[in-house]
């Protein structure tokens, strides 16, 4: 749900001309160019060479975006899938009940 939320964020300003660069991290005031992959949380890059990210996975920004905007239409998917059939389901049972 974070990094759903973040990558909108990202999105919005992109689409808007904005600079991504204004979301910032915290606590060095860094621009978000990783993103940490075990914490699923974006870092700036002074964060990445810290001891409490420097064992983990991570990927650049653009590529994690890539690749959770993929896993989350591959789930939008299969959720409009099931909703088709739960649709069907409910018509064929009022039909019935006329």
């Amino acid at each position: 749900a974070r990094v759903l939320e973040i990558a909108k964020r990202l999105s919005l300003k992109a689409t808007r001309g904005e600079t991504v660069e204004e979301e910032g991290c915290e606590r060095h005031r860094e621009p978000l160019k990783v993103f940490c992959k075990d914490d699923e949380a974006f870092i700036c890059v002074i964060c990445r060479e810290s001891r409490a990210h420097r064992s983990h996975a991570m990927l650049p920004v653009q590529d994690a975006v890539q690749e959770y905007k993929g896993q989350i239409q591959a789930h939008l998917q299969t959720l409009k899938e099931d909703r088709d059939k739960v649709l069907e389901f409910r018509e064929i049972e009022m039909r019935k009940s006329w």
